[in-house]
């Protein structure tokens, strides 16, 4: 099935989730923010967040790569980077009960943003969408992504689709002020016929969707 146009260059994120026990989320959290910098030594962390509501005991992080080939050689390194290794690998796997990764590319018409300000929420929100990718649902995504842009609530910072993981799956990163920010500018946008049009004109496409409450970490680049 096609997936339509992506990105002319080879960039790919790839988004990586754990659940931590826990009895061991705080731990697991001093030791990101103590040794991350061993981590970002070796390629560009686009942000790290641990979840608030929607899931519990999470942390979602998400790492940029120019293709294939610079994931591969990073890798290496780091499988090799004894600082690396051991002080965090070592003592972090204890702490986490599951490992959850996927590859993505941002869709072609948005660009990873920024939010105005530090401080504030993110939220994560997936779409499980029907078989065909962008080239059948891109368009009517794209405006309703746009509808809820334009009632200026809320700040959009990216917009991925899969390559690797389950596919047909749309993960969009905004960013609010605040939580009850973020609750006001909903409850004023399910009353927008323009929002209301470009949403019920989307989810023709649409199987499933849930949403997270993000908050970043104290070395997350993203903030």
């Amino acid at each position: 099935l096609a997936t339509g146009p992506r990105q002319n260059n080879g960039v790919f994120y790839e988004i990586r989730t754990y659940d931590i026990k826990p009895a061991k989320m705080k731990e697991f959290v001093e030791m990101v923010n103590k040794y991350l910098h061993f981590r970002t030594a070796h390629s560009e962390l686009v942000g790290f967040w641990y979840s608030e509501l929607g899931a519990m005991n999470k942390v979602l992080h998400i790492w940029k790569y120019d293709n294939f080939a610079h994931r591969t050689t990073v890798r290496h390194a780091l499988a090799n980077d004894k600082d690396w290794q051991g002080k965090f690998i070592s003592a972090a796997l204890p702490l986490m009960e599951k490992q959850h990764n996927e590859v993505a590319y941002l869709v072609p018409w948005c660009q990873l943003g920024r939010p105005p300000k530090e401080g504030g929420v993110y939220e994560w929100v997936t779409f499980q969408m029907k078989p065909g990718g962008p080239a059948l649902w891109g368009e009517a995504f794209r405006a309703a992504i746009n509808a809820h842009i334009n009632t200026g609530y809320t700040t959009l910072i990216g917009v991925f689709h899969t390559e690797y993981g389950l596919l047909n799956r749309v993960h969009v990163l905004w960013w609010n002020e605040s939580p009850d920010h973020r609750a006001a500018g909903r409850h004023s946008a399910h009353e927008d016929a323009r929002v209301v049009a470009a949403v019920r004109n989307s989810v023709r496409f649409l199987e499933s969707q849930q949403n997270v409450l993000l908050i970043p970490l104290q070395c997350s680049p993203l903030k």
